[in-house]
Order: structure tokens, then sequence, then C-alpha cells
């Protein structure tokens, strides 16, 4: 039988079951688009990587911690299978092809019943594209057109743009903090030029599915009290995939530079003799309370604002906060990775002269489709952080500039 060019339509999966097999780097890139658009997600897998379990305990997705079993497709709308048991991937699209489930395989696109294409966003237009001949598929050539309109739908051309050298190295990338239209122009561009990307858990997730598939991921997700890699394992896999003459970005949360741990990456490629671009991001201090309606100066109310990491306790011996000294400013306080430690926080401001009435505000997923903010005082923050079951990332906001602006929608 001849074979035929797909046939490419949009799927409105918002309340509809999708069924992922498979909790490793495709899922991880597949994923957070499946999220937005609404789609009931039930991932089956018994292991995930850290990025993966945190859209579980965050209630994105359902996790059934185990392997495919038959029967898990019956009610599937949708099904991206993505394990490496080649043996249950047949199984899997099997019971797909029985049920009429529309059925990725990222292991044998030639078995599946439908295709991923290479998508990008610009100006709420989507642009997916797919390979129309089935026997020269080339996921870069896909991925490169795919580049091109959208750019030219960015800057109003729809020019395609020259083709650009890559060039082996690496680049620390902000891509800010979250929203991924908040990445600069420079570091989207060195994204689509990249061999390896190296990711944080809190960088612009939505940007890894507009990767082509030969771009290998590398979770570096930094999960709270869960999985982490270590900094000296991040420093070592940048070195060894830009030695193998590879165009490596590092695709960090709000900018390398502020609580980022750039400069330690910086320092361990330059020792190694590896060449380095920093692109600074859009920092999550700044703009994720202005997101939320809340200005970190404004006149006659702050003068300055202080950002400060929350992730160690006051008291703790490894503080290198001066908590006494921030209580006495009059400015705003901005607070990053500090909710758990909140509590002991808005003690410590009390006890040394700040209002127990000073305005609080917790923005949570900032920038994202996921945002939300919960006001609160120094007196009621730690009650109010239970109640509310705020969780990370969160940025804190504390001063008077939280009741500038209006107040917040019940």
């Amino acid at each position: 039988m001849a074979e035929h060019p797909a046939y490419p339509v949009g799927l409105r999966l918002t309340g509809r079951t999708v069924v992922v097999l498979g909790g490793g780097q495709v899922a991880q890139r597949r994923l957070p688009a499946l999220i937005a658009a609404g789609a009931e997600i039930l991932l089956v897998s018994p292991e995930a990587t850290p990025s993966v379990e945190a859209m579980a305990d965050a209630g994105e997705i359902t996790w059934a911690r185990r392997p495919y079993a038959e029967g898990d497709l019956a009610d599937a709308w949708y099904a991206l299978i993505a394990t490496s048991d080649t043996e249950a991937n047949v199984r899997a699209s099997a019971e797909a092809e029985r049920h009429r489930v529309w059925c990725v395989r990222s292991d044998d696109a030639d078995a599946a019943t439908a295709w991923t294409p290479a998508t990008g966003h610009s100006e709420g237009v989507t642009v997916a594209v797919l390979t129309t001949d089935v026997r020269g598929r080339d996921p870069r050539h896909t991925a490169a057109v795919r580049d091109a309109v959208v750019e030219g739908l960015r800057d109003g051309t729809l020019v395609a743009p020259h083709h650009r050298t890559r060039t082996p190295g690496v680049a620390l990338v902000g891509g800010g903090p979250g929203d991924p239209d908040l990445i600069t122009v420079r570091g989207r561009r060195l994204l689509a030029e990249a061999d390896v990307v190296i990711a944080d858990r809190l960088g612009p997730r939505d940007l890894l599915a507009e990767l082509p598939p030969h771009v290998e991921v590398i979770d570096a997700a930094k999960i709270p009290y869960g999985r982490f890699m270590a900094q000296e394992a991040i420093n070592n896999a940048l070195i060894e995939h830009a030695r193998q003459g590879k165009s490596v970005v590092r695709l960090k949360g709000g900018d390398p530079y502020v609580f980022g741990r750039g400069m330690e990456e910086l320092q361990a490629l330059a020792e190694a003799g590896i060449p380095c671009t920093v692109v600074p991001g859009i920092s999550s201090s700044i703009s994720v309370p202005g997101a939320a309606g809340i200005p970190v100066t404004h006149r006659g109310v702050a003068h300055e604002f202080t950002v400060v990491s929350g992730h160690v306790a006051p008291g703790d011996e490894r503080s290198l906060v001066d908590w006494p000294s921030l209580a006495r400013l009059t400015g705003t306080l901005v607070i990053l990775m500090g909710v758990d430690k909140i509590g002991r926080i808005a003690e410590t401001l009390v006890a040394h002269g700040k209002s127990p009435d000073t305005p609080v505000a917790l923005v949570q997923e900032g920038t994202t489709v996921a945002q939300r903010r919960v006001d609160a005082t120094l007196a009621t923050v730690e009650q109010t952080v239970r109640a509310e079951d705020v969780k990370p990332p969160a940025v804190i906001v504390v001063g008077e500039v939280v009741a500038v602006g209006p107040r917040p929608a019940a």
C-alpha cells in the first residue's frame, strides 16, 4: 500500500483523558503542552524524572506508579507511548488501535497512528509543522521551518532567517520567571540552536516542547527535600558536552546570577577552558510581584527593595542574612525560596521591630497559567500558608507596596 502524508488536525483536549506511558525525557518535554491544553492526564510509569514528579506533586497530572497494564487506554482520547520497554509499547499500541485512540510512539513513528509536530507560538497563533514526505522525515528540517515561521510572525516579515552557524561552547541562559514569552530574544535563539539543553525545574518548561527530537535534554531539577542533581554533576555535564563540540544551553529560571549559582558554573567552565556566554534573564524577584499587581517600589511608599534568600532560616549558623537589619528597613523585602521558613522569618522580623500588621503577599507559580496570589500579614502568614496550602515556587513580598494596587479578586 502506498504511504500518504499525515492529515494535520488540532486536538481539543480540555477535560478529556490523555494517557502518557513512561515518565522520562519524552514525557517531561510533552507534558507541559498537554497540561496547557487542559487535558486530564494519567501518567503510567514506575518512575519519573524529578520534573515530571513535580508535576504530579503539584496535582497537574495523575501518576500511577506502575508499568503499563492492559486496559489503561480504554478511556483515553489520545495516548503518548514513551517507555523503554519495547514489548509494552507494542502491546499498548495494539490496545490503542483496538479502542481507536490516536497514539504517538516515541520509539517507532512508523507504528504510530499520530505524530507530534514541531510547534511554536506567537501572538496567539500556534504553528505546527509536519514533514509531508513520510519516507524522509527530518526533525531538524521540520524544526527549522517552524522556527522560521514563528520568527517571521514575531517580527512581522514571515521571511526565514539566514542559517546561523552553531558555536560550540556553553550559554548560561536566564529563562525568566516561567512564562515562555518572557525569555529574552537572544536566549530563545541560543536555545533553538542547541544540541544539548541542561534545564532547571524552575526554567520555562514550555520551551522544552519546542525543541526538536535530536536535542538532548538533561534534567537538572533541584526539588526541595527531594531528588537533586549535585552542582558538581551539572558542572561536569556542561564541560563534557561542550568538549564534544556541542552547543550547550544551561537553561535556568529567572537570572543566572540571582540565586542561580551561575557564577559557580562559569568558574568551572573557565577552569576547564570552555567558552561561555551569559544571557541575563528577567528575575522572578521583580517580575513575579509585578505580574501579581505589586510594585516593589512606589513613590511615597517604598524607595528601595531588598532581595534575600529564605532557604536558610533566621538563627541557622549557615545564614548570611542580617535579619535584624532588614527588620529596620522601611522599603520592600522580597524573599525567594522561603515558603517553608516563612513562619520563622516573620517571627524574627517582628521581634526586631517590624509591625505584625505589615502586609505580606505570596505569589505562587508567578507568570504561569497556575499563578495565584495569597495575602496575609506578618502576624498571620504562617497560618495562612498552611491554610491555603501554598507551595514553592513562590515569591514572598513583605511591605506596604503589597497594599498599593487593587486588592486581588476573591
